[in-house]
């Protein structure tokens, strides 16, 4: 008997202090859980390798190039410019919890970010070099092979340790306690009336079928343009350049809607530059609706919510290149 009436005093307490029990379990989006580092060795030498343009042929391109951590994780452009001031065939995604994406790319080409992270350097439309080159690159450097050794046990750097360091810190790359994800844990003053009624229209509507889990997308491939073609303004035709299939020709990764009022401008292509703009076309070419200009607006006054803490960390000092270091050409053709 001591023991409920204590119960329920302990709850009419937390009632009167405005504490309000989470609702996540009932939503179709979950809150984002601060990173958890495993290796902080491991992270380190990977956040220096993410912003090292050595590792690029033209000694200017980095991770951070197309996936700027001062820009939502992503370079804010149609489509990245490459090695020579090529222009890339897709638009950028951001790097901000990627981890939570089932695949990485918009094709789902890569299982995973340790897969993804060796693309780019030995892609010729971006950083343009080569695995092997890479790797010599930073066997010449004294400050490199001493971290090597002390992270993985061995001087010896090889392209297996560069991406397993360079994906453990993209690991860390995740962005919680935004506004929403406070309303999800029972903060009911985080949101504003026209938000929630914006969030109330993304479910109604049916946009959260594809932009749900903690990532509020990442977690699945689906069609671009399921009610109404889509005229891109890219080549690339999605999952089908994976699979083979024609069945999954324009089939895409359904992108995190995380942080995107950052991570503009929208789709694989770039096509749309702002959020109502965005918003309008996927109503219309996914699920054959059309927003007014009110809840168009309520709908983006949502998505903004969902900007989270970005990360927040000391730029790393990079070591020094040897006298044996190969330096850049930047200017070759």
């Amino acid at each position: 008997m001591k023991r409920t009436i204590l119960a329920m005093s302990l709850f009419m307490i937390a009632a009167a202090a405005g504490a309000a029990p989470s609702t996540a379990s009932k939503e179709p989006i979950q809150p984002i859980a601060a990173p958890k580092i495993k290796d902080a060795g491991l992270v380190e030498l990977g956040k220096k390798l993410y912003f090292d343009t050595r590792l690029s042929k033209s000694g200017f391109i980095s991770c951070n190039s197309c996936h700027n951590l001062s820009m939502g994780g992503t370079d804010n452009l149609k489509t990245s410019i490459g090695h020579n001031w090529q222009q890339g065939p897709i638009n950028a995604p951001t790097v901000l919890n990627s981890s939570m994406n089932l695949a990485q790319f918009w094709d789902g080409r890569a299982k995973d970010l340790k897969a993804q992270a060796g693309g780019p350097i030995a892609n010729p439309g971006e950083m343009a070099f080569t695995h092997e080159l890479a790797v010599d690159l930073l066997q010449s450097i004294p400050g490199y092979v001493s971290e090597f050794k002390k992270v993985f046990g061995s001087e010896k750097v090889d392209i297996d340790k560069v991406t397993k360091a360079i994906a453990a810190f993209e690991e860390t790359l995740v962005t919680p306690n935004s506004r929403f994800d406070k309303w999800l844990k029972g903060d009911k003053k985080a949101l504003t009336k026209d938000e929630l009624a914006g969030y109330k229209l993304f479910k109604d509507s049916g946009c959260a079928a594809c932009h749900n889990g903690p990532a509020v997308g990442g977690n699945s491939f689906q069609k671009m343009g399921v009610v109404e073609p889509y005229k891109a303004s890219s080549p690339a035709e999605g999952r089908v350049a994976v699979t083979g299939k024609d069945a999954d020709r324009f089939n895409f990764k359904v992108p995190t809607l995380r942080n995107v009022e950052m991570t503009y401008p929208y789709f694989h292509d770039g096509a749309a530059n702002t959020l109502p703009e965005a918003v309008d076309t996927m109503a219309r070419i996914q699920l054959g609706k059309k927003f007014t200009a009110e809840e168009n607006a309520k709908v983006v006054a949502f998505l903004k919510t969902l900007t989270g803490d970005q990360p927040n960390f000391k730029l790393p000092i990079l070591p020094p290149s040897s006298d044996a270091t190969v330096r850049p050409t930047p200017f070759d053709k």
